[in-house]
């Protein structure tokens, strides 16, 4: 750190940065100063980025994209979305799987909360365990139906959590293609 703090410092505290010799002043060598300096440094740039300027830049940014009437739309789903189903946490959902909704034969793509605990799994008058799903709805996933689904009543998917909600975001247009992930699947593609 030494070459990029200026000499006047060093002559202003001379006795903190140096021991009193003959004829003057000789430098102590402190090694690990400069990265206790660095640490400190990064910690209060990154207090301001995040604090002052950061959160004054994002509400800059979404200051924008409120005023827009289709991206405003579009960026809130996908903040909610960003937020609830992507989140990486032991909150979040397990797998996506098909439950039949609103009727029977008609399938609708869910994802697995948790197995259902307490009063709720008792006072549901059947022998198996009792599965909590969460419905979404098109185009905005973020609102949707908790539903108590028997186990035997689900399917689950080998996609992912993320191929679902886009599936369900897309309104069924972004279909996840296991032969090329990059390449929407063929109608073909698909098991009968």
């Amino acid at each position: 750190m030494r070459p990029f703090i200026p000499q006047r410092v060093f002559d202003l505290v001379p006795e903190l940065f140096a021991t009193e010799a003959e004829g003057g002043y000789s430098l102590i060598d402190l090694r690990g100063v400069g990265v206790i300096i660095f640490l400190i440094f990064t910690v209060i740039v990154g207090w301001m980025a995040k604090g002052i300027l950061g959160r004054s830049l994002l509400s800059w940014g979404e200051g924008m994209v409120d005023r827009m009437p289709v991206v405003r739309s579009i960026y809130n789903g996908l903040k909610q979305i960003a937020e609830t189903v992507f989140a990486q946490s032991e909150t979040s959902f397990d797998k996506a799987c098909l439950v039949e909704y609103p009727r029977k034969g008609i399938w609708a793509i869910a994802f697995i909360s948790t197995t259902a605990k307490g009063e709720i799994n008792a006072k549901i008058p059947v022998n198996e365990g009792i599965i909590s799903v969460f419905l979404p709805t098109t185009p905005n996933p973020t609102s949707g139906f908790l539903l108590f689904v028997p186990k035997s009543d689900v399917i689950e998917l080998d996609m992912t959590v993320e191929d679902a909600a886009k599936l369900v975001i897309s309104a069924g247009l972004v279909y996840p293609n296991s032969k090329d992930p990059s390449q929407p699947a063929k109608i073909e593609d698909k098991p009968h």
